[in-house]
């Protein structure tokens, strides 16, 4: 949401957050306490152990309102032309194993996994790293399908509304480069 990492938020609805026992206790989640039990306040303060992280939650408010002014519709079609686009662009690359449905049989998110011959994603996202991008690769928490794919591990281009077309370009350049350097 191009604010902080390590904040985030969690929806729950009221009735069966009212119902959760807090995961960790602490702090200003807790009405009364004993050595037998312990009564916690309502949802959301009994989730709240501890000091909170006030300054990433106003920064997380803060790209929310930014987000909101750009338009999050506006930004969701811009994800999925960048998606379409890198989509056609890495299809045209007979070293490359596109996975996921086609952009143009679903909404899919501004995102592209991949599988190159004969090469690890982690190599891909070390030598695209060098040369200026940064790709996610490995098994993204997610064994079973790699198991399922045939594969030990993805490499992910994500994009987001700071992205360019240019950059799609500069990706496809150097995955040519990658492709050359481990075939030569």
């Amino acid at each position: 949401m191009a604010g902080p990492t390590g904040i985030g938020l969690l929806y729950g609805r009221r009735e069966i957050l009212q119902t959760m026992p807090p995961w960790q206790g602490g702090g200003e989640m807790i009405t009364r306490v004993s050595f037998e039990q312990s009564e916690w306040k309502p949802a959301p303060a009994r989730f709240e152990a501890g000091t909170p992280n006030v300054a990433d939650a106003v920064a997380l408010a803060t790209a929310a309102d930014y987000l909101d002014q750009i338009g999050r519709d506006a930004i969701a079609r811009y994800d999925h032309h960048l998606a379409r686009l890198a989509h056609a662009k890495l299809s045209e690359l007979d070293f490359l194993r596109i996975l996921g449905p086609a952009p143009d049989q679903s909404e899919r998110a501004g995102l592209l996994t991949f599988v190159m011959d004969g090469v690890h994603a982690h190599d891909i996202t070390a030598m695209a790293n060098e040369q200026g991008l940064a790709l996610r690769g490995g098994h993204h928490c997610n064994q079973p399908l790699m198991k399922k794919l045939g594969t030990p591990a993805t490499t992910r281009a994500s994009f987001y509304f700071y992205n360019t077309e240019q950059e799609i370009e500069v990706l496809i350049a150097s995955l040519k480069k990658i492709h050359a350097f481990f075939t030569a």
